[in-house]
């Protein structure tokens, strides 16, 4: 996928949800059509806040995240879930790639902003 197409894919997704307020969302294209770095704080119409990072680079024509975190959290501030690629858990198949949830760290490949926002939802749009 061509770098400017994700990254207006990455803009539709998120203005495309009723139940955000787009705190911040910045996108600054540090090498046109090769590198760009993206950030977001998106609360949720319940107090919840997802804020994520990613810096994203065209390898011929791959597209790879070389560093990126997405961190949800409750109205309260405790965490519900974190993927990040930070390189602090080298026990972990897939290191540096990992995720952390309900208090323990498991190896989670880095996932696509619909992906997260699919787990969001299912915190949000619980049954019962």
């Amino acid at each position: 996928m061509r770098l400017q197409r994700y990254l207006e894919r990455l803009f539709d997704t998120i203005h495309s949800r009723q139940e955000i307020l787009v705190e911040h969302f910045h996108i600054e294209e540090v090498l046109p059509d090769r590198l760009a770095d993206v950030e977001g704080r998106l609360p949720f119409s319940d107090g919840s806040l997802l804020e994520f990072s990613e810096t994203v680079i065209m390898r011929g024509l791959v597209l790879v995240k070389t560093d990126y975190a997405y961190h949800y959290q409750r109205a309260d501030g405790r965490l519900v879930f974190r993927y990040d690629n930070a390189p602090h858990h080298r026990e972990l198949p897939g290191f540096p790639e990992h995720k952390h949830e309900e208090g323990r760290i498991v190896s989670a490949g880095a996932p696509d902003l619909n992906h997260v926002f699919r787990e969001i939802d299912s915190f949000l749009y619980r049954p019962g």
